[in-house]
């Protein structure tokens, strides 16, 4: 059964002003407003490409065993990318996705509906989940703790809701040096892009103003939705407190970031039929080939030089 809050994706200007000094309301308004256009911000789909993508995350911290899990919990799931793509690759049976955005989990059940595929939803906060103890054979989450205000407490949750023997695989999170280099160079991207977008030659590439200052009274809160950075080694140790065991820690994307950022953000600076398919088949392949070099390079290369860190544990 699904049980989904209305969304609110227009905020009000008294609701984003409480917002600043609320995080989790900040949390809600904002991917509440990104809901319907997040999938195409973050070119996320649901064919090879990302199934791809999804299933080698997973693997590369939680290894090939178990599978197919039977029921799945995923956190903060977004538009259903994580959940979704894992189902697709037979990594999962059954899933039951949650974020504290109603706007988004609508999105995630849209999606799974447009797949073929059957997915429980409810707006939940991480830190208290709606679920009764030892429900799920595995917790997932990609891209989610970073917003959690208390990260320990949420992992203490998804222990509580995993059945003994379960596990938790949370991929994707920005680590502390890599996310250092990484906003720096998106913000030297834009800077480049939007101005050089104002000469007499390059006028046709400039996007409106007013839709680069579209993102409305929420979008401000970007600059507070994002709570943590992580040091792999400091992350291991936050699951372990929690109750984890057998925890490890796995890093991805160290010039590939360099590389994928700047095209991200290049991509929101353009209009977007200046760009097309032979575009976005340069950037996919690009990144490819420099993920491959940043994992040969992770003998000799810190595990905190790297962009993403994922990290699994099991529950005893």
């Amino acid at each position: 059964m699904s049980t989904i809050a209305t969304p609110n994706p227009h905020a009000s200007a008294d609701e984003v002003e409480a917002a600043w000094s609320d995080t989790k309301l900040a949390q809600v308004l904002y991917h509440d407003w990104e809901a319907q256009t997040y999938d195409e911000k973050w070119s996320i789909s649901f064919d090879e490409r990302c199934i791809s993508y999804a299933r080698d995350r997973f693997v590369a911290v939680a290894g090939e065993g178990d599978w197919p899990y039977g029921r799945s919990l995923e956190i903060g799931a977004g538009t259903g990318f994580f959940t979704l793509n894992l189902m697709l690759a037979g990594v999962i049976d059954k899933g039951t996705v949650t974020d504290i955005s109603p706007g988004m989990v609508q999105v995630a059940q849209r999606n799974a509906e447009g797949l073929g595929l059957s997915l429980a939803g409810q707006a939940a906060d991480a830190e208290e989940l709606p679920y009764p103890d030892e429900s799920f054979d595995l917790v997932i989450g990609h891209a989610v703790i970073h917003h959690i205000p208390d990260v320990e407490k949420a992992f203490r949750e998804m222990l509580r809701v995993l059945r003994p023997g379960g596990r938790i695989v949370i991929c994707g999170e920005p680590t502390t040096r890599g996310d250092f280099v990484a906003r720096r160079l998106s913000r030297l991207t834009w800077w480049a892009a939007t101005r050089a977008t104002r000469l007499g030659p390059l006028r046709d590439w400039a996007r409106p103003a007013e839709e680069l200052d579209e993102s409305s009274r929420a979008a401000a809160l970007e600059a507070v939705v994002d709570l943590h950075t992580f040091e792999p080694a400091d992350l291991e140790r936050l699951v372990l407190r929690a109750g984890g065991v057998d925890v490890r820690t796995q890093t991805e994307e160290l010039t590939a970031s360099w590389f994928g950022w700047p095209v991200r953000t290049f991509e929101a600076a353009v209009p977007e039929d200046k760009l097309g398919p032979r575009w976005r088949m340069f950037a996919y392949r690009s990144w490819v080939r420099l993920s491959a070099l940043d994992k040969a390079l992770m003998p000799v290369v810190p595990k905190g030089l790297y962009y993403n860190v994922s990290v699994a544990a099991t529950k005893p």
